[in-house]
């Protein structure tokens, strides 16, 4: 059995039923999730997979990300088990640059509080926003981050719109050309937009907070399409009330669902998104192809692409030859 978190692109949906018997959570819930998996050779994971399922489940395969980050996936206690883990890297990337060059666009064109004035203020007012509103072309981007998003967001940032790019990264292998390296406090005292394009590690986890907000010029804007616990949300909060910097784009938060009584839900300096910074049709078409050749590969026997645990293969064949 096939089961999946998530309903996945219909033409995804079709060749995953082709292949064998799919089943689809009622719920993205943990509850649902662990009730309705019971007998799955292959799970597609869109949506956080608790340890117990791995231990429990005599026939699992393999752990198959419609995605990239491995945030939702217990990979250790996966390779433990003997159970493949696979990811799709750079499927999406083109989309969340995208998102990200959206989103700084609309931040330093004010669009949040003009949009918000036009209408519960009126014409005069949204236009006193323009005054202020900043063009894109030519600022400065620093991008922490240079994996598959951060490449795509440089070639569009600086190809596109003639930005100087800095890079925050512990790979100086993966400067592209037409960037510069430099270290986290030298981009954030220097940059016009900050785009959080990492991982979530211990490294990573609280990379920004009040001391690092404070070396943000007032007219800096933020993006944070990695994780939410990257960013320090009180510290994020604060630095957006007090005007210390001029706005945040957020499509990902320390709590998912974000809280209907939430702080960011009422500034009018943000703009929020329920992380889909990665989510198009196209999107979700190219991802979930990978996912189904990944898929098929795993039941024919052959090695699936992506492996992010290739320690498993001894385990992994003596369960299933």
């Amino acid at each position: 059995m096939i089961f999946s978190t998530h309903p996945l692109h219909p033409t995804v949906m079709a060749d995953l039923a082709a292949i064998g018997d799919l089943r689809v959570a009622s719920s993205p819930t943990a509850a649902a999730i662990n009730a309705e998996c019971r007998g799955a050779e292959i799970i597609i994971v869109r949506a956080p997979i608790a340890p117990d399922i791995i231990s429990r489940e005599p026939g699992l395969r393999a752990l198959v990300r419609h995605g990239a980050g491995l945030d939702m996936i217990p990979v250790e206690v996966a390779t433990q088990a003997g159970v493949l883990v696979t990811n799709v890297p750079g499927a999406n990337a083109p989309t969340v640059a995208e998102h990200v060059i959206w989103s700084a666009l609309a931040l330093l064109r004010r669009y949040p509080a003009l949009s918000v004035d036009l209408r519960t203020k009126g014409w005069a007012a949204a236009r006193i926003h323009a005054d202020h509103a900043l063009e894109l072309s030519g600022r400065r981007l620093a991008i922490v981050g240079m994996g598959n998003v951060g490449h795509a967001l440089h070639k569009i940032a600086h190809h596109g719109f003639g930005m100087e790019v800095l890079a925050v990264t512990s790979r100086p292998d993966a400067v592209p050309a037409g960037a510069r390296a430099v270290s986290l406090r030298q981009a954030l005292a220097t940059c016009d937009v900050l785009a959080l394009c990492c991982p979530l590690s211990a490294a990573t986890t609280g990379l920004i907070g009040r001391a690092e907000l404070a070396l943000m010029q007032p007219h800096a804007v933020l993006i944070n399409v990695a994780r939410g616990p990257v960013v320090v949300e009180q510290a994020l909060i604060a630095a957006l009330q007090s005007g210390r910097i001029a706005g945040a784009a957020l499509d990902v938060f320390d709590t998912q669902p974000l809280p209907q009584d939430h702080p960011f839900l009422t500034l009018t300096n943000v703009i929020l998104t329920p992380h889909v910074a990665g989510i198009t049709d196209e999107s979700m078409l190219r991802l979930g192809q990978c996912v189904v050749g990944q898929t098929r590969a795993i039941l024919a026997g052959a090695k699936p692409a992506h492996v992010c645990n290739p320690q498993v293969w001894d385990a992994y064949f003596a369960r299933f030859g």
